[in-house]
């Protein structure tokens, strides 16, 4: 098992006002699952991200990365686990535009201490399996909104982590660009890749493999995808 909440609250205090973002999430996610999470604004789903991310901490209950108590973990210790277990995928991409793609990609491997080659070899083999093979030294701001972000696909691969987070992966794209990094996707899941995507677009989440439903910090429905999107096939 990868991921393991229990009773996961998340309370949010600004003087004498308190709300309850997440209110006693229970959840369980297996190695190799793709999973995507929807709900409404203020449903709960980014905050339960964010903290499966180890960006934020539960106020009570208990998260488990592959068995191991990420409640227990100092601010040092939640910063390892982000750098080595967990892939990132925003939105915004989040390149830097000075630094072309194999740069881009190197900068986990960078913050872990790999030698300068090993970082040029995994960063490129990272970029090969989301196809930008011709456009490993162009730089963010000479790629399509879908290059880049099968750039920021890569980085989030290049460290090897056991899970990848996506938030909104596909929200600054157009339908063609939306589909392949969707394509991309379901291609990592079947080779093992533990996916967690954040979405609000029905077409989007039909293409994973399962459909978590967030309404006021609390799961609502939580159901396997029975006729799934295959891109491409």
């Amino acid at each position: 098992m990868v991921i393991k909440t229990e009773n996961l609250f998340k309370v949010y205090t600004t003087g004498s006002i308190s709300l309850t973002a997440l209110n006693g999430v229970n959840l369980e996610i297996n190695e190799g699952e793709f999973v995507a999470i929807m709900g409404s604004s203020g449903s709960g789903k980014s905050t339960l991200m964010n903290i499966v991310g180890c960006l934020d901490r539960a106020t009570s209950g208990k998260y488990y990365l592959e068995g191991k108590d990420i409640t227990e973990f100092d601010d040092d210790g939640l910063a390892e686990i982000r750098n080595k277990k967990i892939g990132f995928v925003f939105q915004s991409y989040n390149l830097l535009p000075k630094m072309d793609a194999v740069k881009n990609v190197e900068l986990p491997l960078f913050y872990s201490q790999v030698n300068s080659e090993e970082r040029l070899r995994r960063a490129k083999e990272a970029l090969k399996k989301v196809g930008l093979e011709d456009r490993m030294y162009h730089k963010p701001p000479e790629m399509s909104g879908g290059q880049k972000q099968r750039v920021a696909i890569a980085r989030a691969l290049v460290n090897k982590p056991s899970l990848i987070l996506a938030d909104e992966p596909t929200g600054n794209l157009d339908t063609a660009s939306g589909n392949e990094i969707m394509g991309i996707f379901q291609k990592l899941n079947e080779e093992g890749v533990t996916i967690i995507m954040v979405t609000h677009e029905p077409d989007i989440a039909a293409c994973t493999k399962r459909n978590i439903v967030f309404r006021d910090g609390n799961i609502i429905t939580d159901e396997i995808v029975r006729d799934r999107v295959i891109i491409g096939g």
